[in-house]
C-alpha cells in the first residue's frame, strides 16, 4: 500500500473540541517515534487530559514498557511495532490502534532521524536521500492516509509534524534531514492548507537546538506542553521553540 490521493470532504471551519464533543468519543493519540523523550511526554501530556495513547515505534517491546509505565500513572496505553519505511506496516499499526483504543484525534509524526541522514552532502549518496525522503516525506503521508478518514467522520483532528532547523533552514552537513524535512514541511503546509476547512489542524513545530541539551524551553515536558498549546489553539502552521539564529 502506497501512499494515495486524498479526496476531499466536506466539514466546518472551526477546528475547536468542545469538552462534551471529546467525551462523547473516547480517542486516541498516536505517536510515531515513541521513545522516552518527547514521545513519553507528550504520552503523559495529553494522556492527562483524558486521550487514549497509541506508541508507536519499530520495537515493540520497547514501547510496551513505556505504556506499562502509563498505565501506572492511570493512562490508557499501547504499544505497536512499525518501521515509517513500511508504509503497509505503518498502515496496519495505525488501523489497529484505533480498532483497540478508539479513533486516532491527534498524530505526533516525530520518528528520530538516523545517523545515515546526518552526513555532509558530499558524503551522501542518492540511496541515502531516497531512504530519508521514505523516512520523513513517504512516512508522512501513508500515516495521513491512515488516519484521516476517522479524523473525518469524527469532523475534527490534528496532525502534530516535528522537525529540527534543517525544515526550514537546510544545512550541507546535515544534507538527508535537510532535504527530507523540507520536503516533509512542504507536504505538511500544503495539508494544513487543504484541511483547515475540515476542521482538521495541521501543524508543525521546529525545534531548533534539538531535544533536551540543557535548554529548559527543549527539555521534553515543556515541548510537551508547547504541543498541547498548538493542538489546543488550532490555527498556525509553524512554530519555533525559540527563534533562528
Amino acid at each position: 500500500m502506497t501512499a494515495g490521493p486524498l479526496a476531499p470532504s466536506k466539514g466546518a471551519p472551526n477546528r475547536c473540541t468542545s469538552t462534551k464533543e471529546r467525551k462523547t468519543v473516547k480517542t486516541t493519540v498516536a505517536i510515531i517515534g515513541a521513545g522516552r523523550g518527547l514521545g513519553l511526554a507528550s504520552a503523559r501530556r495529553f494522556g492527562a487530559e483524558g486521550f487514549n495513547i497509541a506508541l508507536l515505534s519499530r520495537t515493540k517491546e520497547h514501547v510496551d514498557v513505556l505504556a506499562a509505565e502509563l498505565a501506572g500513572a492511570g493512562i490508557n496505553a499501547r504499544g505497536y511495532a512499525a518501521d515509517v519505511r513500511d508504509q503497509e506496516g505503518l498502515a496496519a499499526a495505525l488501523a489497529q490502534a484505533a480498532e483497540d483504543l478508539g479513533p486516532v484525534e491527534i498524530l505526533q509524526y516525530s520518528p528520530v532521524p538516523s545517523k545515515e541522514y546526518l552526513r555532509p552532502v558530499l558524503e551522501t549518496t542518492s540511496e541515502d536521500l531516497r531512504s530519508a525522503l521514505e523516512f520523513s516525506a513517504l512516512g508522512a503521508a501513508a500515516a495521513i492516509n491512515a488516519v484521516l478518514p476517522g479524523m473525518r467522520a469524527l469532523g475534527r483532528g490534528t496532525a502534530l509534524f516535528i522537525n529540527g532547523s534543517s525544515a526550514v533552514r537546510p544545512n550541507h552537513n546535515y544534507a538527508g534531514t535537510s532535504a527530507a524535512f523540507a520536503a516533509e514541511s512542504a507536504y505538511a503546509q500544503m495539508l494544513h492548507d487543504a484541511l483547515a476547512p475540515e476542521r482538521i489542524h495541521v501543524a508543525q513545530l521546529i525545534i531548533p537546538l534539538g531535544i533536551g541539551g540543557g535548554d529548559p524551553a527543549h527539555e521534553p515536558a515543556a515541548l510537551s506542553e508547547t504541543l498541547w498549546s498548538i493542538y489546543s489553539d488550532g490555527k498556525d502552521f509553524r512554530s519555533f521553540v525559540t527563534p533562528l539564529d
